[in-house]
């Protein structure tokens, strides 16, 4: 039944709602700059009259005011599942640039003080010896130079091994940041749950469950699905990380140095089936790196250490040297039986008169020959190996043109994937992001709103202040 007092209530609903609205304008306007927030609005909803009829009841059809149905987060669900695929694939593309940025560095071609420039000087001393074969400091300088091309390339290899084994103690790092992670997510999972049971706004708390899936999203790849208590499900790779509230850990096992990759692979896995998993994101471009690129890398560089070697010595071991000495390999293995790689190549010869020049074997020359008196054969054949179609110099050079291709590839692959979620960001933050100049309109609206509910309070007030107090005094 309609009270006289009705119209009190109604203008209280309208003041509590306003208040309600303004008290979240501000909490937007306090979190403009907060990383990670997400716009809040109020939705209100009018109250209806009684539509149930009864003995002696009546209605006037009119409502009973305002009431708040909910604060909501202004979120895409849609904008916010295609932010973390982008922002793995950007995450995985940026690690994946700097990756190679680094192996190019390594080897830091085209320049003079770079592999390539140090081969071709060691060419140029093979044919000064050939020219000069009997000067012992031509020869002396050539050991010299044949040794800086084998610490060249011992050097790239120690650089490779060295990028390896900080990635492989990152990547180690990174796995126990995403599981304490994970954890945090599950945490929240529960709290969320818990919260929305009791009707308690979980705003808040969802915006940080949010960051921190993003953050496994950039990590590793990660995606996400909703259940409808409100909990969030994490999956890396098609498996589960985050059910509701129960988590599972990755490790990384295998290889810790580079060396030992071949034998014993570099793998990251679950740490309960011992299963691999496939990551995206900043640990799946590391778990590539090591696994693929260095690797590759390496082995590429160990086949031109061999080609080096084999290339040498086979003229060098059927050449003499001055003193007759013959059958020496120029090129060695620092660990003597093992295969030679990037990483042990050395020169072997230390003594120049070692170092084969001829053909001919000056012991069986008569009367007994002078290094002037042998012929320049051997070593005006190794001189030509560095022009030769299969020879180390093509190998090598072969090696660095494939890795500045992939290079260049990846860091445009990483400018496009950078444009991609820029633009991805930039509709996420039109619809989650705060807005100074609407929310400084909303807090006109609602002050207006505020007010005007206020002035229906005093309006009333005053009627009944009539009707009570003044009504049947006459002649006063």
């Amino acid at each position: 039944m309609t009270s006289s007092f009705g119209g009190i209530n109604t203008a209280l609903t309208a003041l509590y709602a306003q208040r309600r609205a303004l008290d979240v304008a501000g909490q937007n306007i306090a979190n403009a700059n907060t990383e990670g927030y997400t716009r809040q609005r109020v939705n209100m909803q009018a109250q209806a009259g009684s539509i149930t009829p009864a003995m002696n009841a009546k209605t006037d059809g009119l409502g009973t005011g305002v009431a708040v149905t909910g604060v909501q987060r202004m979120r895409d669900e849609y904008a916010e599942n295609r932010a973390r695929i982008e922002h793995g694939n950007s995450a995985y593309l940026a690690n994946q640039t700097q990756s190679y940025s680094a192996i190019e560095d390594t080897f830091a071609e085209p320049s003079a003080t770079a592999l390539q420039s140090q081969l071709q000087d060691m060419w140029g001393t093979w044919s000064d010896v050939a020219n000069n074969k009997q000067l012992a400091a031509t020869r002396s300088t050539l050991i010299q130079q044949s040794s800086t091309v084998a610490d060249g390339l011992n050097g790239a290899h120690d650089t490779l091994a060295g990028q390896f084994g900080e990635s492989r103690a990152q990547l180690a790092a990174y796995a126990d940041e995403v599981n304490a992670t994970a954890k945090g997510v599950a945490q929240l999972n529960d709290s969320i749950v818990r919260a929305k049971a009791t009707g308690i706004a979980v705003n808040e708390l969802e915006d940080q469950r949010e960051s921190q899936v993003m953050h496994l999203s950039e990590l590793t790849g990660a995606i996400t699905s909703m259940r409808p208590n409100g909990s969030m499900d994490v999956f890396i790779g098609g498996s589960t990380l985050v059910s509701e509230f129960t988590t599972r850990s990755m490790e990384v096992s295998g290889a810790v140095r580079l060396d030992e990759q071949n034998t014993d692979p570099m793998t990251l896995r679950w740490a309960d089936t011992k299963t691999a998993l496939s990551a995206g994101g900043t640990m799946g471009a590391m778990a590539d790196t090591m696994t693929k690129i260095i690797p590759l890398i390496s082995d590429a560089l160990d086949s031109v250490a061999r080609n080096l070697a084999s290339s040498v010595n086979t003229k060098h071991v059927a050449g003499y040297g001055v003193d007759g000495s013959t059958g020496n390999d120029f090129f060695v293995s620092r660990v003597p039986g093992d295969p030679i790689t990037a990483g042990n190549i050395k020169v072997g010869i230390t003594n120049p008169d070692q170092v084969a020049v001829s053909s001919t074997d000056p012991m069986l020359i008569v009367p007994p020959a002078t290094s002037g008196s042998l012929d320049n054969d051997v070593a005006d054949s190794i001189a030509d190996v560095g022009n030769l179609v299969t020879g180390p110099d093509r190998e090598y050079q072969a090696m660095i043109g494939q890795l500045g291709v992939s290079s260049q590839a990846a860091s445009r692959r990483n400018d496009i994937q950078a444009t991609v979620t820029e633009q991805v960001d930039a509709e996420r933050e039109s619809e989650s992001g705060v807005n100074l100049d609407e929310e400084m309109t909303n807090l006109l609206t609602y002050q207006r709103g505020y007010e005007a509910a206020s002035r229906v309070l005093t309006t009333i007030d005053s009627m009944l202040d009539q009707l009570i107090n003044r009504t049947g005094l006459v002649g006063r």
